[in-house]
């Protein structure tokens, strides 16, 4: 198993997705002699996973199931354990396009978190391509080294434990683009402008404050960054419902009440009115918005480094 490799079978040490639901899945690394609860049952790793197929349903002690699906960076963003907020991949699916990144693309990113982006630049530049990612925070960088080899793409990922703002990402004139998510960006400018590629590169900075993003955008300019623009994503969610809407009766009864010589105060001439307003329904598939949705999340500036 992984991350950026597909395998066909759960093997003992992979990292898999145990799906009960849409809204109810989480990870389990698959070990022999281990079992894992759900509300299903219990769920046997020698017996019920190992050798089995990936996206195999699998029966729990209790008569359920669930199914076992291969991990991706997108399923890992869902379920990963929590050191940090982390970036999803509403804002993740257009900073991989804004940084024009592809296989072989060298990036630099700071910090590491909780190694949600981490993933997916990862996923994105294999098999030829790197990623020197930097965490101020020891422990941090050390959970995210063993998650990177228990996912086996250690040989895609550098990770450095130190400050970016002092002492920069470790490389120079060796990136293609580079991604930060720190307090304050404004002061690691001048290092991401360093390890970018003399021919130039992409730069994009995550602040959830405007404050931040305007004193990145000043440092930008001082140091020669163009192309500089700030983006704010809002992700409205729809739902598929039913709807049921009266038929407007514009027949032979509307006609004959638009007539001059119709008398509604007429008896015989009620049955008419009564008639046109027994309308019927028409049911029909429609998409919804929620009542309440997810806010602001942060802002993304990307800019270029200058070829002069």
């Amino acid at each position: 198993m992984s991350f950026v490799e597909y395998g066909d079978t759960i093997q003992e040490g992979d990292t898999a997705i145990v799906f009960l639901g849409h809204e109810s899945m989480f990870p389990v690394k698959v070990q022999h002699g281990s079992k894992t609860q759900t509300k299903y049952g219990v769920i046997r790793h020698s017996t019920d996973l190992i050798g089995k197929k990936y996206g195999s349903k699998v029966t729990c002690s209790k008569g359920g199931w669930v199914v076992i699906l291969h991990p991706t960076p997108e399923l890992w963003t869902m379920n990963l354990p929590h050191r940090t907020q982390i970036l999803y991949s509403t804002d993740i699916s257009l900073i991989t396009m804004m940084l024009e990144l592809k296989p072989g693309s060298i990036v630099c990113e700071s910090g590491t978190g909780s190694g949600s982006l981490s993933h997916a630049i990862i996923r994105t530049v294999a098999p030829t391509g790197h990623l020197y990612t930097v965490e101020f925070h020891q422990q941090r960088a050390e959970k995210a080294v063993e998650e990177f080899r228990e996912h086996k793409v250690e040989h895609l990922v550098t990770v450095k434990n130190q400050d970016v703002c002092k002492n920069g990402f470790g490389v120079s004139n060796v990136a293609d683009a580079v991604f930060l998510d720190i307090p304050s960006p404004w002061e690691a400018i001048g290092h991401a402008k360093s390890a970018l590629k003399v021919e130039g590169g992409r730069f994009c900075s995550f602040s959830p404050c405007i404050e931040q993003v305007q004193r990145t955008c000043l440092a930008l300019e001082e140091h020669g960054f163009t192309e500089i623009n700030t983006l704010e994503i809002l992700l409205r969610v729809y739902n598929v419902r039913t709807i049921s809407l009266q038929i407007p009766d514009l027949g032979k009864a509307a006609e004959d009440n638009s007539n001059p010589g119709f008398d509604s105060s007429n008896q015989a001439n009620q049955g008419v009115l009564c008639g046109s307003q027994q309308q019927g329904t028409i049911q029909f598939k429609s998409g919804v918005p929620l009542r309440e949705m997810v806010g602001h999340t942060g802002y993304l500036t990307f800019a270029t480094k200058s070829l002069l």
